[in-house]
């Protein structure tokens, strides 16, 4: 779909109707069995039976399906719309195999958890109240799972985050053509009904703060996610039109999108990049190019979205760096320089080597730098025994228990930046680990 069809606030996957859903669920041949799972029950990180709910689709019962959804994933309503299902569960899809257009999982996703959300459906029953306490520092979606798996298993959980609303990554940074705000609030609610409590815009930031959490909870879940867009600096970074990715897109999604001009220019090839970069495109830029230092089979965003960002008139130049922004008081251009492949790096990447002489300014009236985001380094230093690799917090794979055994870590600050589903799996790795951990501990 091109950007002159779509605004910068259309849904990528808009909601299906009842009789679309009944239709497409029925197309679903409910592989799998005892013996061997079905592909995209196996491709999915939070494993969702996804046979299982679709039958139940199929069947009409859609308070079915999403308890289904939701014994597996209490961001199910999240997850329908943000998941990557093109290289998951859909991309595992047996019709996919046969020719044949996959199911359409996430939105039949989306189909049931919506009226759930809706309705106020309890998410699960709670075992009963075992009284032993957990923080969870972080209100994204690693938190809040970590947070609603605990209180389901009968814990007194409390959540912390330094901002005014939770729901960290999904709310404020990823692209509104994926996610607004719906589901978040009402997944908030139901968490809270489950049990969960809130303690919004307060920062745990201090070793006072630290140690009065330590006195009077048994565990301590780091959700925090990872931290402000990394900091690279460029000549002329201080000129007006000139941005930071997660500003940019916060701007968006609350309601302030700022006035690009003709020429948008983006800075980095992960999939934050190209989201700015279509939406960009979406809003109305005529013209938006991203700058990526490496080719398309080195770029790290998925390829299915490299292709839908062209497919919309975003143009790339590979093998190609910025090295100023230039203008007077506002941004008129970003002076670049092209690149060669050298050898391979330490990632194992053939590192880009730059070509003297190859100099060029490509216009812009905005430019913006989606190059990554900072470890939260300078929290993890306040907790005592916490071993670090590469910036961030070591866990245990199989429990989520990091070096101060009193603490547990989920999420983008364990993996340096994933997916709200990858997010998911680590949250219920973490809680499980934490049931222990406390069983242990009395045993």
């Amino acid at each position: 779909m091109t950007a002159d069809r779509r605004s910068a606030f259309e849904e990528l996957r808009p909601p299906l109707t009842e009789s679309d859903a009944l239709l497409e669920a029925d197309r679903c041949l409910e592989c799998g069995g005892p013996y061997a799972e079905a592909p995209c029950v196996t491709a999915c990180p939070a494993n969702v039976d996804v046979p299982a709910f679709v039958a139940a689709l199929a069947r009409g019962d859609r308070d079915g399906a999403a308890a289904t959804i939701f014994a597996e994933n209490l961001l199910g309503g999240t997850c329908a719309r943000v998941c990557p299902v093109e290289t998951l569960c859909e991309g595992a899809c047996l019709l996919v195999h046969e020719g044949r257009r996959p199911i359409e999982i996430a939105r039949l996703q989306r189909f049931a958890t919506d009226a759930a959300l809706s309705a106020d459906t309890p998410l699960r029953r709670s075992r009963p109240r075992n009284w032993y306490r957990v923080a969870v520092i972080g209100a994204g979606p690693a938190g809040l799972v970590c947070a609603g798996e605990l209180a389901a298993r009968g814990f007194d959980v409390t959540v912390y985050d330094e901002r005014v609303e939770g729901g960290g990554l999904a709310r404020f940074a990823i692209a509104p053509y994926r996610l607004r705000q719906e589901p978040l609030p009402q997944e908030l609610r139901a968490l809270t009904h489950l049990g969960v409590k809130f303690e919004l815009g307060l920062a745990v930031d201090t070793p006072d703060a630290l140690a009065y959490m330590e006195s009077f909870n048994d565990a301590i879940v780091l959700a925090v996610g990872m931290g402000d867009d990394t900091d690279i600096a460029y000549p002329g970074d201080s000129l007006g039109g000139v941005w930071n990715s997660l500003p940019f897109i916060e701007a968006i999604k609350n309601g302030a999108p700022p006035a690009l001009g003709d020429s948008v220019v983006v800075i980095g090839g992960g999939n934050t990049a190209v989201d700015v970069a279509r939406e960009a495109r979406m809003l109305g830029a005529p013209r938006v190019t991203m700058l990526y230092r490496r080719t398309r089979a080195e770029m790290p965003a998925y390829p299915h979205e490299i292709e839908e960002a062209l497919e919309e008139g975003v143009e790339i130049e590979w093998l190609t760096v910025p090295l100023r922004f230039v203008g007077g008081e506002s941004l008129t251009g970003v002076e670049c320089r092209r690149c060669r492949l050298g050898p391979p790096d330490e990632s194992g990447r053939r590192r880009p080597e730059e070509v003297p002489g190859t100099e060029f300014v490509l216009q812009a009236d905005t430019a913006v730098k989606a190059i990554g985001q900072r470890t939260r380094t300078e929290l993890f230093g306040l907790i005592d025994g916490l071993e670090l690799d590469h910036g961030r917090p070591q866990v245990d794979p199989e429990t989520g228990q990091t070096t101060n055994p009193k603490y547990f870590a989920a999420g983008d600050v364990t993996n340096g930046g994933a997916t709200v589903v990858e997010a998911v799996r680590a949250a219920k790795i973490a809680a499980r680990g934490i049931d222990a951990f406390v069983g242990r501990r009395l045993s």
